[in-house]
């Protein structure tokens, strides 16, 4: 005979799940406040340059908007290939001393 599904933990689990990845946009979106240097804006500036984004209707204007995003979140991928670069290229050899590059 088949065992009864638990509903109101698998709800419960749901509800947990959920609300780790709310929290985790919340974290990830306060991130990217930082990372774009938006967190020098007080925040009625930040929520005006947002919503005036959101009820923008030129499509020019939106799509020059989503280069610069896209251009920024390039860049930033470069910055953390080169950093990445510049660790791998100081490990120690396994003699004890530091690769040369």
């Amino acid at each position: 005979m088949r065992k009864p599904r638990d509903i109101d933990s698998e709800l419960k689990a749901l509800e947990a799940k959920a609300k780790t990845l709310k929290e985790r946009r919340v974290r990830q979106l306060g991130e990217l406040v930082i990372a774009t240097g938006a967190d020098v804006l007080d925040a009625d500036m930040l929520a005006g340059a947002l919503l005036g984004a959101v009820t923008t209707k030129d499509a020019g204007t939106k799509e020059g908007w989503r280069k610069a995003g896209e251009s920024f979140f390039q860049r930033s991928a470069r910055k953390a290939a080169t950093r990445a670069d510049r660790v791998a290229a100081n490990d120690t050899a396994p003699d004890g001393h530091a690769a040369s590059a």
